[in-house]
């Protein structure tokens, strides 16, 4: 039998996009005032492998990700799935931008070995956490790069979305060093 402890805590992460600049600003702001400061922040990519989107929210989507300075228990993955909902209906004012979902905020987290993300969609890879939230093994880290699996969305397999999340991962292990816990 195996010792139960706790699991090392994680870098959070949000993967967020939109067409508009400054929605992307009020999410990133709106979770720094409950997270605290973003310590890592992607350039913002062209959101280009799928049109999914294009109904709800536009075209031209904008995709980013930031990742938060303090280091965070993965068991507290839906509380910030609901944040993040929560933020995106703010949004959604009546007459205020002209799509009606202005503003996607996908929260989710980097350990040394893998990216996971939070979803409320059931499918047979991902696991229920509770409060209707789910989880998606979304990336493996391994033999030193990323890798993806048959449901990893492409954007995801990206090598410049890659590249900041090796960026996260050498910021987590340098964190994980400084505070072993």
């Amino acid at each position: 039998m195996g010792d139960l402890k706790p699991p090392r805590h994680v870098l959070r992460i949000v993967a967020a996009f939109s067409r508009h600049a400054e929605t992307l600003e009020f999410g990133k702001s709106q979770l720094a005032s409950h997270w605290g400061p973003v310590a890592l922040a992607s350039p913002h990519f062209d959101l280009v492998e799928t049109n999914y989107y294009d109904a709800e929210m536009g075209a031209g989507l904008k995709k980013c990700f930031w990742a938060f300075a303090q280091l965070a228990d993965s068991s507290t993955l839906p509380d910030w799935k609901r944040l993040s909902n929560d933020l995106e209906a703010d949004c959604q004012r009546p007459g205020e931008w002209p799509e009606s979902r202005p503003l996607n905020l996908d929260p989710g987290y980097i350990t040394e070995a893998k990216l996971v993300l939070a979803t409320t969609k059931d499918r047979s890879h991902r696991l229920y956490l509770r409060d209707g939230i789910f989880a998606e093994v979304t990336l493996q880290y391994h033999q030193k790069h990323w890798t993806g699996f048959p449901w990893t969305y492409p954007d995801y397999q990206r090598a410049d979305f890659q590249a900041f999340f090796d960026e996260c991962r050498g910021y987590l292990r340098q964190q994980l060093r400084q505070n072993p816990a």
